[in-house]
């Protein structure tokens, strides 16, 4: 079963007010529960330049929401990664069959975030790392969880990471994120970019996705910033 934009339509037009009444009397249920982590004991080290973290972890708005409210994020940007250029369309990418997974750019300061840090919010608030080719409602290889390393020492720490939080048992299954070479990212389609701060009240981004950025105000106080860092108003695209 996969993620379709006009059954997605159809579940907002029909479940729209029970959805939000629902969310206002639970604001924390998600389809992913937060889990607090320790840091990575292992990071990149600093760096002077706008530096580049690509990421997946299901439906692509959630995750681009999370860090869209991260502070030293300049850019979030929806896309594709893990498959071709040419099959690069959400048209194509929803069939499962491109090698493409939902994933996000994220374009960062790291004098104001390190790697390290964004990949313990990608853990721990921003998806379930358990959940095998789905998240949520959402089931398919183009949901799953990865970490596209931009360099060999991003997939050091990337493994290392892992490794440690299965060490430490902070979830109750193994991680099954796959961690590999960013061969190419794709951006989505514009009407996917900024889509939580732009439909708010879409049962899907109720449900989902603002307990995600909740989450994250909450766990990640110090990185959390009101004011999203939209992609219509980024500055560095590059």
């Amino acid at each position: 079963m996969r993620r379709h934009p006009f059954s997605r339509r159809s579940l907002c037009a029909a479940i729209g007010a029970l959805a939000i009444t629902a969310f206002a009397a639970a604001p924390s249920r998600a389809a992913e529960d937060a889990v607090i982590i320790p840091p990575p004991a292992v990071d990149v080290q600093a760096s002077d330049g706008i530096q580049t973290a690509v990421i997946a972890g299901g439906c692509f708005w959630g995750v681009q929401g999370v860090f869209q409210h991260t502070a030293g994020i300049v850019n979030a940007l929806s896309g594709y990664a893990g498959g071709s250029k040419a099959t690069a369309s959400y048209t194509m990418v929803s069939t499962g069959a491109t090698s493409h997974a939902e994933a996000v750019e994220i374009k960062y300061d790291p004098k104001k975030i390190t790697y390290g840090k964004i990949l313990q919010i990608f853990f721990s608030v921003a998806h379930d790392p358990t959940q095998l080719n789905r998240q949520g409602p959402d089931s398919g290889t183009q949901y799953r969880s990865a970490i596209f390393a931009a360099n060999d020492e991003q997939k050091k720490v990337a493994d290392a990471y892992i490794t440690q939080l299965n060490a430490a048992k902070v979830y109750k299954k193994p991680i099954v994120t796959k961690v590999g070479p960013l061969d190419g990212f794709y951006p989505a389609e514009a009407y996917h970019q900024d889509y939580l701060t732009l439909h708010p009240t879409q049962p899907y981004i109720v449900f989902n996705d603002i307990p995600k950025v909740e989450a994250l105000k909450k766990i990640f106080a110090e990185n959390y910033i009101e004011k999203p860092t939209l992609v219509s108003n980024a500055k560095v695209t590059n």
